[in-house]
């Protein structure tokens, strides 16, 4: 399948003034190109598309739902995704060759549990139903480092308070990332959270379902450790 304007456009934010990420475009590959021709139609949708937002009609079954929020290049989504066929993975990113080498990712392996928003995370929450989720994964978010841009920060609490809101009791939320002062930072956000529990106490060891990918690597040989927390909704 091929489309008249396979490339995703960039989603105007105008639910919020101030944005948790950077739009970003950059190269890409022929192979990338392609598949962003090729499978974008069947796979992705962009955020202003989703409304009334209805994962049975995207997937075309009714399971259990993940949100990835920032997939990046989808190496970690697509290796979560083919080791977990019965729950449903809705990826969602900014990035146009992230976007483009996950679909190839999805063709390569054969997942057809694998979807792709482009936009704003924030804007898709607002379609999804309360207590739709059954987990949410924010692996490696930007984190902002300057003072003057924390309020651009993903996990704080009001976004929390959102993410918590869209997931069933007892659904995961699954945080990730290498920058030690946004991990104490992450931390005492959820642990504030009156709606979540830690299931750990203190910082989660290393899951083995999340993939190490070739960003945490960087990161290791960089001698930045990564945390990993990992919060549940209460009944």
């Amino acid at each position: 399948m091929t489309s008249t304007d396979p490339t995703p456009a960039a989603v105007p934010s105008v639910a919020r003034a101030i944005r948790t990420y950077h739009p970003r475009r950059g190269r890409m590959s022929g192979r990338q190109v392609a598949a962003l021709e090729q499978l974008w139609p069947r796979y992705g949708l962009r955020v202003t598309d989703a409304d009334p937002f209805d994962p049975v009609a995207l997937f075309g079954r009714r399971a259990p739902l993940v949100v990835e929020i920032g997939s990046g290049m989808g190496d970690a989504t697509a290796e979560m995704a083919a080791a977990d066929p019965d729950r449903d993975y809705l990826a969602v990113e900014v990035h146009t060759p992230g976007i483009a080498n996950l679909l190839d990712l999805i063709h390569l392996r054969d997942l057809d549990n694998v979807r792709i928003v482009e936009g704003d995370a924030m804007e898709l929450l607002d379609l999804l139903p309360s207590a739709s989720l059954d987990a949410v994964h924010v692996f490696f978010p930007d984190p902002w480092p300057k003072s003057r841009h924390h309020k651009r920060r993903l996990i704080q609490p009001t976004h929390v308070a959102r993410l918590r809101s869209r997931l069933a009791v007892g659904g995961t939320l699954h945080c990730a990332t290498d920058w030690a002062e946004y991990a104490e930072s992450m931390r005492a956000t959820l642990d504030a959270d009156p709606g979540l529990v830690n299931a750990y106490d203190g910082y989660a060891p290393r899951p083995a379902h999340r993939p190490v990918t070739r960003f945490e690597r960087r990161a290791q040989r960089a001698g930045r450790p990564v945390a990993d927390l990992i919060y549940h909704r209460r009944r």
